[in-house]
């Protein structure tokens, strides 16, 4: 990832809380053809295991892209995080010297990691169990796996894969006008806090809290 200074995200908590907010993961690795393997999944992050934490998730047995992981151990899980088209309209210094063209502003961290694939049942279990108690969490009625029947249950742990991911560096890039004057900056972000979009107002409220960093 190209990542020049000024956009370097280095600070642990900002990047643990953009692995969080990510609901759905891309994950890459080389494949055998020459072209990368990638499949989108969630994955639940634990920054308490290992020094750099660690990701859990799971793919379709009829996937090969787990066999793939398998043979070449190293993989990238890259999380994005929200982004926005920024035109040059919104730039007050626009009206001094046009000097300006179309931009684009976003967050994400890859995350660098060693690949364990396991199988074993209770261990599926637990993982699907974990991953569906944090995205049902928000609910009023949360789903729980016991309101299925256990045998249909079971036969779905065996058509999945377990993969593990232990995270050997982060790369983290925040893209938020740091290159811009701050009358410039002010100007963007009160353009996105303004949109009817709201993850356009999501990457406004990431410039505040970067501008009001120390």
């Amino acid at each position: 990832m190209y990542t020049p200074a000024l956009f370097r995200e280095q600070d642990r908590d900002e990047l643990h809380k953009l692995i969080r907010e990510t609901r759905l993961a891309v994950l890459v690795c080389n494949g055998p053809d020459g072209l990368p393997a990638i499949s989108n999944l969630p994955l639940l992050f634990d920054p308490e295991d290992g020094p750099n934490g660690s990701l859990l998730g799971h793919v379709a047995r009829a996937n090969p892209h787990w066999k793939v992981l398998s043979a070449c151990n190293n993989a990238i899980a890259i999380f994005m995080g929200p982004d926005a088209y920024i035109t040059p309209s919104w730039y007050p210094t626009k009206q001094v010297h046009h000097k300006h063209v179309p931009t684009w502003n976003y967050e994400t961290v890859h995350a660098v990691c060693t690949v364990e694939i396991f199988d074993d049942s209770a261990r599926l279990h637990d993982a699907v169990a974990r991953l569906t108690t944090r995205h049902e969490a928000v609910r009023a009625d949360p789903w729980t796996m016991d309101q299925a029947p256990a045998d249909f249950i079971e036969a779905q742990i065996r058509a999945i894969v377990g993969i593990k991911l232990m995270i050997t560096e982060l790369r983290g890039k925040r893209k938020l006008s740091q290159n811009r004057v701050p009358e410039d900056q002010h100007a963007v972000r009160n353009a996105l806090s303004a949109s009817n979009d709201a993850v356009d107002n999501a990457v406004a409220g990431s410039m505040t809290r970067l501008q009001q960093k120390p």
